[in-house]
């Protein structure tokens, strides 16, 4: 009676072993996938992983994270491990990927259509994976552009939040300069639309053709070949 009890326990002792060392795996391949997908995000990445049950999922020798649909990146997020053999299941492993880098906010209100100063903007630190996305890191980002809407003091500003200024406008005469492999060649005509540095810039030729090209800081529409 002694042995079987024994021999019981060592099976349950072991089986349990197994579910803690699957676990392990689970949470390693997870937190391995959470730093690969992070790697590109400045600042300094802190990984924290939930708890997960696989007391119901038969063993696994081979596992793949995944991403799943709809999952952010940073924050509050899930990250997927599926297992490919000998047996098939998949779990999410709830994680929290906190960013902690610098961003931009507005020292002060500014208005839409309000040229950016270097002394309307405040850099902090903290976690950007609570902000919106794309929040700017760099004040030089910008400083010279101006915004679409009107901000309070400070708010994080986004880059969707800011436009380029003006190289070109509609109406005036521009220089169109076409460049190819061994040749320039440059004329004048008329911009059809307003346009900022490295957006398409179309013009109107004194032929009568109207061409597009990219604004340059200079003010003139350059066409490659």
């Amino acid at each position: 009676m002694l042995s079987r009890l024994l021999i019981l326990f060592c099976i349950a002792l072991s089986t349990a072993t197994g579910h803690a060392a699957d676990a392990r795996i689970v949470l390693d391949t997870a937190e391995q996938h959470a730093r690969l997908q992070a790697r590109g995000l400045p600042g300094k990445i802190d990984i924290s992983l939930g708890q997960i049950d696989l007391s119901r999922l038969p063993d696994c020798t081979a596992h793949e994270a995944f991403t799943p649909q709809g999952a952010r990146p940073i924050g509050r997020t899930h990250i997927g491990v599926r297992c490919l053999a000998p047996n098939s299941w998949s779990v999410l492993v709830p994680a929290q990927i906190a960013v902690t880098g610098n961003y931009v906010t507005t020292r002060r209100p500014i208005l839409a259509g309000q040229t950016v100063q270097a002394d309307d903007l405040a850099v902090l630190a903290g976690d950007v994976s609570q902000l919106p996305t794309g929040v700017i890191e760099n004040p030089a980002q910008a400083i010279g552009k101006t915004l679409r809407n009107s901000l309070g003091a400070g708010q994080p500003l986004r880059a969707d939040q800011l436009l380029a200024p003006l190289v070109i406008r509609q109406g005036q005469t521009v220089r169109v300069v076409s460049r190819g492999s061994g040749f320039s060649a440059s004329a004048e005509g008329k911009a059809i639309n307003n346009a900022a540095v490295g957006q398409v810039a179309q013009v109107r030729m004194g032929s009568g053709q109207t061409v597009s090209g990219i604004a340059q800081a200079d003010g003139s529409v350059e066409i490659a070949f």
